[in-house]
């Protein structure tokens, strides 16, 4: 008789239980994106004059490779630009080297003026700094004696896709 009363508690609780122990869940949608990143930096303070010629030759360009600069982009084919805002002074030439990030193309020595020129092409999708930026003072023997002076130097990086 004990087991005949047994069998229907039995059989509800083997019944019941799994009901009471199943797991509840959820569910969540997230919504995600990456928007265009273009960051470049430059850190130093060069500093380039012109001391020195040899006889019958212009100046000896000065140079600083003191600085560098860092770049971040999460596009295809950036470009990295610079100008000064105000001519240099006659017969002097600023010009800037920037070691191009892996990847990347310099355009190697070039000249600054107050029309943005295109320094680095190319930059596809890559996080590098510590890139050597190699500034040069070019002077003739017209320029005369030039005090000291400064001029500042704006980077802009853009395009990628």
């Amino acid at each position: 008789m004990r087991a005949s009363l047994f069998a229907p508690i039995l059989a509800l609780t083997t019944a019941v239980a799994p009901m009471l122990a199943s797991a509840q869940t959820a569910t969540q949608t997230v919504t995600f994106a990456v928007n265009a990143i273009n960051q470049i930096s430059a850190t130093g303070s060069p500093s380039v004059t012109v001391t020195t010629a040899t006889a019958g030759s212009q100046p000896t360009d000065a140079t600083d490779a003191s600085s560098t600069w860092a770049v971040t982009t999460n596009q295809t084919g950036a470009k990295i630009s610079a100008s000064i805002p105000t001519a240099m002074p006659a017969g002097l030439t600023l010009s800037v080297n920037l070691v191009a990030p892996a990847g990347a193309t310099s355009a190697g020595v070039t000249a600054l003026g107050t029309v943005a020129v295109d320094l680095v092409t190319s930059i596809t999708k890559v996080a590098q700094s510590g890139m050597t930026a190699t500034y040069h003072l070019s002077a003739t023997a017209a320029a005369g004696v030039v005090g000291s002076g400064t001029k500042v130097v704006t980077y802009t990086i853009s395009g990628g896709t």
